[in-house]
Parts: structure tokens; sequence; C-alpha cells
């Protein structure tokens, strides 16, 4: 079935927005924000009308979601409800957070990236551009069987890749119950300090994975020769 014509006046902007992006984009495809208000010209806020919708499932990545993109680029990924279509608009859509959560949850969060433990501003390992932090839902299993989402900070790049993350946390409770009392220890120490310091047998193992063959046999023989 053919869709309505995004240039359709009886329709919103919003609306108009979302069949200018299945018909004159695609999903998958990068479209700049000086062609879409070349294309909405008159349209007033048309920029903040494709971010509306987001909140109805639709996927539009910045160059804050895919770093590969330019400032003045932005990816049509992912189509969301049928805007267009009457009735569909009611359907229920994510709430958007205000700038207290955000603000909440990255002091909470010591204004770090939760996966990858990079700052705002900070560099990359690799290089390129700086990192930039943001708020992310995370789907959280609990004892009963239910999911809710809860807050937490990731950078631009971790974001990224876990959209479909989900965390069983009862899961990871048993585990933590399930360690020896000096593992249980050193975790406790790692989780009030937040941050963990690698220790010598990590640092050794490190090093040892370096070294060449004749070396790697020596300190093999010196640990063989310890444990005797």
């Amino acid at each position: 079935m053919s869709l309505p014509s995004w240039q359709d006046p009886n329709y919103g902007s919003m609306i108009r927005a979302a069949l200018w992006l299945e018909t004159e984009v695609g999903e998958g495809n990068i479209f700049t924000k000086t062609r879409l208000r070349s294309d909405f010209s008159g349209v007033s806020q048309i920029d903040r009308r494709i971010r509306d919708l987001r909140t109805h499932g639709w996927q539009i990545d910045t160059r804050r979601e895919d770093p590969s993109l330019n400032l003045d680029e932005q990816r049509y990924v992912k189509k969301g409800i049928e805007v267009w279509i009457p009735g569909q608009i009611k359907a229920k859509p994510k709430t958007s957070l205000t700038s207290t959560q955000r603000a909440k949850a990255m002091q909470q969060d010591n204004y770090l990236c939760r996966s990858c433990g990079i700052g705002a501003g900070e560099a990359f390992a690799d290089g390129g551009q700086a990192a930039q932090l943001d708020v992310a839902r995370r789907e959280v299993l609990r004892a009963d069987g239910t999911t809710e989402q809860q807050l937490v900070t990731e950078c631009n790049r971790c974001r990224t890749g876990g959209r479909d993350r989900q965390e069983d946390v009862p899961a990871l409770e048993a585990e933590v119950r399930g360690l020896a009392p000096i593992e249980r220890k050193a975790l406790a120490a790692w989780i009030a300090a937040d941050q963990r310091e690698p220790g010598i047998l990590e640092r050794l193992w490190g090093r040892y994975r370096t070294l060449p063959k004749e070396s790697r046999e020596k300190l093999a023989r010196a640990a063989m020769d310890n444990e005797a």
C-alpha cells in the first residue's frame, strides 16, 4: 500500500516528517539538517518534530549515538509507530527524560560512563573525538520476574551498542553470594571505591603474555618452582 504524500498540508509537521523519512530517506540512510530544513522550508521547528518521533519508537541517531556521523548528519535507523494512521499516534510512547532526571542520574553515576568508565570530555584510547555522556534507559530483570527501566550514564560509544541490553540482577546477586569470602571482600572494596585496580597476579599475567617465548619459559619455571 502506498504511503500518503509527505507534502500533504492536511497532516501535521511530525507526521509529514515521518512520511519524509520513509519515502525520501529510507531506513539505514543518512540525511542532513540542511536538507531537512530545505525540504520543509517554512515549517517552524522541524528539527523538534523529528525528535518527537523518537517518543513513538522511531530510532533516529545523531553523532551522540553514532560517532561516525558528522555534526550536520543524522541516520534514520528504524521506523516506529505509523503515526499517519488514525489512532496509532495514541499508542503509549516512551516518556522523555527531564533535565532534572538526567542531572540526578549523572550525579549518582559520578559523571562517568558506567560501561567503560570514561568521563565527559576525556579522549578515547584510540583517539578521535572526546567522549560525550548521556543518560540511557536500561532494562532490569527483578526477582519477581518483572522488568523495569532504570537510568544509567553511558558515553556515546557504549550507548550505541547497548540498546537492547537487559540486566538480570537476581542472577548477579546469586553469583556474588557464591563467591569465596576473600573474593567477596575484594569485590566489596572495588564497589566502595567505585573503581578497580589490577592486582599483582593480573599485572604479572599481563606482562607474561607480552614476553618472547624464551622469557615466557623462564617465568613459567619460576612460577612452578615457587609452587613447589
